[in-house]
């Protein structure tokens, strides 16, 4: 299984949760048959074209693009193919009417694509209208920085570029396309905390957002996606090989 190699990614998936103060209460290994879709009663799809943020992909459901590779990973992959009036195919999953979750640590452990104008993310949101009800950004990456993985988050007055922000540069060069990293964060009443490879790099409090109204004190969903193009990775170009792919080895979920 995809989680039985720790390679510089920490702990396998054997270990659900950090400690016994931790209990896991979610989980998805993506154990299963090579080809098959994500799990129907954990994940469901945003679809289509018609995306924010200037992206360039369509959006796909079932196993289109984003199947089990039997390995024990899911993959979510962009292809270079034209559908529905766009020039790529991706996939965008979520627990959004499947579970929804109010504090904890979640903690993704995955291998992410590198090149121009990819976009792949492991973030929440907090309903759908944004940005009152909070988006929390476990990880993003820009494919252009191969070796740095940003967290955010975002809520009313300190949206988009307002969001309070951190980077984590991974050390000695090592790239998020090499090997699998573990990307998390930790969510409690008034703080959230973000860790790559169990190494906290960022806290984000109630004093971080200038006496607006902190918006993360109610349920959120989870999203996996790996958008191509954007306002901000810029789109891809001459050097962006496709297709481009995005390993997920497990996603766990964890509550004191």
């Amino acid at each position: 299984m995809g989680g039985a190699s720790t390679g510089t990614g920490g702990a396998s998936s054997s270990a659900k949760c950090p400690d016994t103060t931790w209990k896991l209460v979610w989980s998805d290994d993506f154990e299963g048959a090579a080809g098959a879709a994500a799990d129907a009663s954990k994940w469901t799809y945003d679809t289509g074209p018609n995306w924010y943020n200037g992206e360039l992909q369509d959006y796909t459901s079932g196993a289109t693009n984003a199947s089990l590779d039997g390995n024990g990973n899911l993959v979510i992959e962009a292809r270079k193919e034209a559908r529905e009036g766009r020039e790529y195919t991706s996939a965008r999953l979520k627990t959004e009417g499947k579970k929804t979750f109010t504090y904890g640590r979640f903690e993704g452990r995955m291998k992410l694509p590198y090149g121009q104008g990819m976009w792949p993310a492991f973030w929440m949101l907090g309903g759908n209208a944004w940005p009152n009800t909070g988006e929390i950004d476990i990880m993003e990456n820009l494919g252009r920085e191969p070796s740095i993985v940003h967290g955010t988050f975002h809520g009313p007055g300190y949206s988009g570029a307002a969001g309070p922000t951190a980077s984590y540069t991974l050390p000695g060069g090592g790239k998020v396309s090499d090997d699998f990293h573990v990307f998390a964060i930790e969510w409690e009443t008034n703080a959230v905390r973000w860790y790559v490879d169990g190494v906290l790099y960022a806290t984000k409090t109630p004093s971080d957002i200038k006496g607006n109204t902190w918006v993360f004190d109610h349920p959120f969903f989870i999203i996996l996606n790996l958008a191509v193009g954007g306002e901000w990775p810029g789109d891809p170009d001459a050097t962006t090989g496709f297709p481009q792919r995005t390993l997920i080895d497990y996603i766990h979920v964890c509550q004191k």
